[in-house]
């Protein structure tokens, strides 16, 4: 076996790269048993030429050119031998033909590519040797209190076409081109205010434009942090990675915060590698466009956000991609009032929606077949008379609402109260996990009734797991559930019995 090796020689601006063609013999894990075929295979491995790149950048290992003469089936094994001093880096995958990683750290990685026909194997290395981010860049003013637009200057994608020392405050109108990338120092801070503030990023799918850490580490800079009101700020075709090293509101961390009365669209915009959540979107702001976006490899969830802010969210947006917690949180917060229908929707890759703290619905609240909504301990989520909740799946695609952990009275449950809207409605839902405490009248249960104009209808559910009855009725609402009831849902281990009408 001989690896490649490849002398870089650098300026700010060249490398001189020069290799030799690898040349490989088989290592067969057994002498061959001369009583079979005496035509065995060659194994060659081949893990790809050395490469030299620039901090930051996404290296991928290529391990297509492997050979067996024999024709068999190959497998693939990777790992990384070498790397440099407090690197923390680890390969996307390790047992497919190609891999990639993101070097967190300049110097030299050593990765070995092991290939298998289930006979014999054979091992190849290749050298990845990683350089600083050259200071070609521009750097940035740390107020920016006139229009500006910032191109694109860097031809090389993989390098920054500006930086940021300590901190980046908008204060005017900033149209950022697409294929800029701006690197930002240990800590550094993005602030978009609401004293004249406003965001236009909108990149292409093949010139994105990139916010990043001068070093390729979760946390390394503060984030992107927006309080302005504009409807006008955008991100689109964005990149925001290695953020979320500082709280920047409410004792969160995150990639991209919103705050005040912050208004953003949100289109194709990747947030990986916070060190908190991806996105924070705080009470009293407002998604208005949320289309396709993607949240991987945050230290918390890749969403948290407003009651409110739960219906921008898009069904085909990957919000489950290796975060902390795979779920969409919903911080302490109310569903506000509004003449319009809200529709929480069934997120296309399964991820739960997490409540937090205990909700208030006072709008009409729907939940779309296949939702899944997990709560915190205790939380309670109330349907007063100024609200309604519609849960109405398929037998093919039930709602499921319970805690989140499956533990009889780990919640307190779903509770109508006076709300004599006909949209009151659960079918095909599988209500668990509710009692932890009385809802009403000193009585736990998954769900509870009370009011004399509540109206409700509850069919084809399946109601468990509660520390108390399934379901409650108090004496005044009595006749607001159907005689029917018991029959026409079903009903498993709920401690202490099924429907209770109150007296």
């Amino acid at each position: 076996m001989r690896i490649n090796r490849i002398l870089v020689v650098m300026t700010a601006t060249t490398l001189l790269l020069s290799g030799c063609k690898k040349d490989t013999e088989p290592s067969p894990d057994k002498d061959p048993d001369p009583t079979q075929n005496p035509t065995s295979s060659t194994l060659v491995a081949e893990a790809g030429a050395d490469q030299a790149v620039q901090l930051g950048a996404t290296v991928t290992l290529d391990g297509s050119g492997s050979k067996d003469s024999g024709n068999k089936t190959l497998t693939y094994q990777w790992a990384i031998t070498q790397k440099p001093a407090s690197s923390t880096v680890t390969l996307s995958t390790a047992t497919a033909v190609k891999t990639t990683f993101v070097p967190d750290k300049a110097g030299d990685y050593e990765i070995e590519l092991t290939i298998s026909n289930g006979k014999a194997n054979q091992k190849d290395k290749v050298k990845v040797t990683v350089t600083p981010i050259p200071t070609q860049a521009k750097l940035l003013d740390e107020v920016i209190s006139a229009k500006t637009v910032l191109e694109d200057r860097v031809p090389d994608p993989a390098l920054p076409d500006y930086i940021v020392d300590k901190r980046l405050v908008v204060q005017a109108e900033l149209a950022i081109n697409p294929g800029v990338t701006i690197a930002f120092a240990r800590d550094a801070q993005f602030n978009v205010t609401n004293t004249g503030g406003i965001l236009v990023a909108k990149g292409e799918a093949a010139k994105r434009i990139r916010f990043i850490g001068k070093e390729a580490t979760k946390g390394f800079w503060q984030g992107l942090w927006i309080t302005s009101e504009s409807s006008g700020n955008v991100l689109e075709n964005v990149d925001i990675l290695h953020g979320g090293g500082r709280v920047v509101y409410m004792s969160a961390m995150a990639g991209l915060t919103l705050s005040g009365k912050a208004q953003l669209n949100l289109k194709n915009t990747l947030i990986s590698e916070s060190d908190g959540y991806g996105l924070h979107a705080a009470d009293g702001t407002v998604l208005r466009e949320f289309v396709a976006n993607k949240f991987s490899n945050n230290t918390e969830s890749g969403v948290f956000v407003s009651a409110d802010n739960v219906k921008a969210l898009d069904a085909a947006s990957v919000y489950t991609a290796g975060n902390g917690r795979n779920l969409v949180e919903i911080l302490k917060s109310n569903l506000s009032p509004t003449t319009k229908e809200i529709v929480w929707k069934a997120l296309d890759d399964q991820t739960p929606y997490l409540l937090q703290n205990s909700v208030t619905v006072q709008s009409e609240l729907r939940l779309e077949p296949g939702v899944v909504l997990k709560t915190s301990r205790n939380v309670i989520i109330a349907v007063d008379s100024k609200g309604s909740l519609s849960a109405v799946g398929t037998p093919e695609k039930r709602i499921k609402i319970g805690g989140l952990e499956a533990e009889a009275g780990y919640w307190r449950g779903l509770h109508y109260s006076w709300s004599a809207s006909a949209k009151n409605r659960l079918e095909y839902v599988d209500l668990t996990d509710g009692g932890s405490s009385a809802s009403v009248s000193g009585v736990k249960s998954n769900l509870a009734v009370s009011g004399s104009t509540t109206l409700i209808s509850v069919k084809n559910c399946a109601i468990s797991r509660s520390a108390g009855y399934g379901i409650f009725v108090t004496y005044e609402a009595r006749n607001q559930l159907s005689k029917d009831a018991e029959s026409v849902n079903k009903f498993e281990d709920n401690t202490q019995g099924t429907i209770l009408i109150g007296n």
